[in-house]
C-alpha cells in the first residue's frame, strides 16, 4: 500500500486515520454522490472545518455529537468531523421515529444532532419538537442552508489549531462512538465501541476482501450500522477506495450505479444480492467490474454463492460475522475457501480474538455440537453506556461476549450461526430455528427468499410459519411447497403456513423484520 510504511493499523485513532487518509490518498476520489465528488484532500478540508465548526459551536471534548440522515457525502462530512474534534459520535437510525430517537438523544447526551429532513418523507427535525432532550442544544439539516451557515463558524483557520489538539489527545482504546442496537428487546442500548479497534479489526477485513486504492466500493449499507460505517466508512479511509453511497436498496438503481462507475467491491447481505439475482433484466447490466464482496447475517444456500460467483461476476466471496457490541465483526472466510464452505460458515476468527460455542452450563461443546457462541478479544465493546448491570450480563468476568447466537463449529474454528436464542420456536417439544428453515427452503427453485417465524399454535405450542418471495422463473403453489418440505426436512421443521408475498419488510440495514411478520402473521391467521 506504498505510503502506509509509517502507518500502523494496530495503535491507530480514528482522528488520526483521517488526517493520514486525506493526506496520502490526496487526489484520489474519496467519495461521490450524484453530481458531487470529493477528493481525499477535499474531504479532510471538509471534515477539518465542520470539526473547527463544532469546536466553535461549544462542543467539548467527549461531548456527543449525533447523526440521524441517510448515506450521503454530508454524512460522511458531519461524522468525521466529530471524531477530529475529540467527541463521540452516535450514528442514529434513520428508521427511528422521534421518540425512538429522542431516547437515543437523550441516553447519550447529544448536544448537536445532524439531520437530513425529508428522507423517506420524513421530518426529522419536527418529529422532535414534542420530545424532551434536555441536552440537545442544536439540530443542522445537512442538505439545507443550515448546513452551509453551520460550516462557516469554521472558517477561521486559528481553530485548526485546536481540532489538531483534540485529535492528538485521543487514544485508540478510547470510546469513539456509541452505537445503538435494534432494540428488538425493549430499549435500545447504547454499545461503547473504541475508535482503535475498527480499525484495527477492519484493516485485516480489507485485506480479505483485497480492496485496492481507487476502488468503486459500493455502500448500500446504511452508515449508522457498523456494516457501513466500521467496514465502509473507516475501510475506504484505510485503503484509498471510493465512497459511493446509495440512500435506499433498489435493484435496477444499484445495477445502474455499478455499471456506471465500474463498482468492484460490494458489501451487503444475502436479501441485496438475492435481489440482483432476481431481477428480471439483471444480464442488460455490464457489472463485470464487480470483484469482492462480503455477506452475512443470515443463512445462505451453496446455490446462491455459486450464482454470485457466476452470475454476478464476483471473484472473492466472503462471508463474515459480527455485532455491534464486537465492533461489527468476530470472524471471515478467508480467500480461496470453497464455496460450501463460503455459504455454510461464516468463516473463523478474526486475528487476536477468540470463539468458544458452550452449553448452558458454560462448558465448551465438541465440535459440530450446537451451542451459544462467545466471543473474546480487543475489539468486544467495553460495555453498555451508563447500563452497568447490562454489561455484567452480557460480558462474564473472564471477558466473553456472551452473544446469545446459536452457532455450531467445525474442527478447524469455523463457525456457522444456525439463529438467534431468541428467534427459535419449541414446536412440539423440538427446537427448531428459522435460519435452518431458510436455508432449507432457499434450496427450492421455486424460492427466491424467505423468512421463518413461530406463530402460537394450540395442540403443538408453537409452529413455523414461513414468508416466501416468488424466484424469478415463477411462484410456488403453497400446497406443492409444503409437500417439498415434508420430503426434505424434519416434521418439526415444516412450516404449517406458507405464505407467497411480493417482497419481505427489511431494516434500514436490510435485514428482515421479523416483528413486521409477526404483526402480519396475526392478521392472516
Amino acid at each position: 500500500m506504498g505510503e502506509q510504511d509509517s502507518f500502523d493499523p494496530r495503535a491507530t485513532t480514528i482522528p488520526e486515520l483521517i488526517r493520514w487518509s486525506t493526506q496520502t490518498w490526496g487526489e484520489l476520489p474519496a467519495i461521490r454522490e450524484g453530481d458531487t465528488t470529493l477528493s481525499y484532500r477535499e474531504l479532510g478540508e471538509q471534515v477539518d472545518r465542520a470539526a473547527r465548526a463544532l469546536v466553535a459551536s461549544g462542543v467539548e471534548p467527549d461531548d456527543a455529537v449525533a447523526v440521524w440522515a441517510p448515506n450521503c457525502w454530508q454524512w460522511v462530512v458531519a461524522g468525521l468531523a466529530a471524531s477530529r474534534a475529540g467527541a463521540r459520535l452516535v450514528p442514529v437510525n434513520t428508521r427511528f421515529k422521534g421518540n425512538e430517537a429522542a431516547y437515543v438523544l437523550d441516553k447519550a447526551g447529544v448536544v448537536i444532532l445532524f439531520v437530513v429532513d425529508g428522507f423517506l418523507a420524513t421530518d426529522y427535525s419536527a418529529s422532535l419538537a414534542d420530545q424532551h432532550v434536555p441536552s440537545l442544544r442544536e439540530i443542522v439539516n445537512l442538505t439545507s442552508d443550515s448546513f452551509d451557515e453551520f460550516l462557516t463558524r469554521g472558517d477561521d483557520a486559528a481553530g485548526q489549531a485546536e481540532v489538531e489538539r483534540r485529535s492528538a489527545a485521543v487514544s485508540p482504546t478510547d470510546v469513539s462512538l456509541v452505537m445503538f442496537t435494534s432494540g428488538t428487546t425493549g430499549h435500545p442500548k447504547g454499545v461503547m465501541v473504541r475508535g482503535g479497534a475498527i480499525i484495527r479489526a477492519f484493516y485485516s477485513y480489507g485485506e480479505v476482501l483485497d480492496v485496492q486504492a481507487g476502488d468503486p466500493y459500493l455502500l448500500v449499507n446504511p452508515y449508522f450500522h457498523a456494516f457501513g460505517y466500521n467496514s465502509g466508512i473507516i475501510v475506504c479511509l484505510l485503503f484509498g477506495a471510493l465512497n459511493l453511497p446509495v440512500a435506499v436498496y433498489e435493484p435496477a438503481g444499484v445495477l445502474e450505479l455499478i455499471e456506471r462507475e465500474r463498482v468492484a467491491v460490494f458489501p451487503g447481505p444475502p436479501a441485496l444480492f438475492q435481489g440482483l439475482l432476481n431481477h428480471a433484466e439483471l444480464d442488460r447490466y455490464d457489472i463485470s467490474s464487480l470483484r469482492s464482496c462480503v455477506t452475512g447475517a443470515a443463512s445462505i444456500p451453496v446455490e446462491m454463492i455459486i450464482d454470485m460467483r457466476d452470475r454476478l461476476g464476483f471473484e472473492n466471496i466472503v462471508t463474515a460475522y459480527g455485532m455491534t457490541e464486537t465492533s461489527g465483526i468476530a470472524s471471515y472466510t478467508r480467500q480461496g475457501d470453497p464455496p460450501e464452505l463460503i455459504a455454510s460458515t461464516s468463516g473463523r476468527s478474526i486475528p487476536d480474538a477468540e470463539l468458544r460455542v458452550v452449553d448452558p452450563d458454560g462448558n465448551d461443546v465438541p465440535p459440530g455440537t450446537e451451542g451459544e457462541l462467545l466471543v473474546r478479544g480487543f475489539q468486544v465493546t467495553p460495555g453498555y453506556l451508563d447500563a452497568p448491570e447490562q454489561t455484567a450480563e452480557a460480558i462474564d468476568s473472564d471477558g466473553w461476549l456472551h452473544t446469545g447466537d446459536i452457532a455450531v463449529m467445525n474442527p478447524e474454528g469455523y463457525i456457522d450461526i444456525t439463529d438467534r436464542m431468541k428467534d427459535m420456536f419449541i414446536m412440539g417439544g423440538f427446537n427448531a430455528y428459522p435460519a435452518e428453515i431458510e436455508r432449507m427452503l432457499m434450496e427450492h427453485p421455486l424460492v427466491g427468499i424467505a423468512a421463518v417465524i413461530g406463530v402460537p399454535d394450540a395442540r403443538m405450542g408453537e409452529v413455523g410459519a414461513a414468508f416466501v418471495v416468488p424466484a424469478p422463473t415463477g411462484a410456488p403453489d403453497p400446497a406443492e411447497l409444503t409437500e417439498w418440505c415434508r420430503e426434505h426436512m424434519a416434521n418439526y421443521k415444516v412450516p404449517r403456513h406458507i405464505w407467497i408475498v411480493d417482497e419481505l419488510p427489511l431494516t434500514a440495514s436490510n435485514k428482515v423484520r421479523k416483528p413486521d411478520l409477526r404483526q402480519l402473521a396475526g392478521e392472516l391467521l
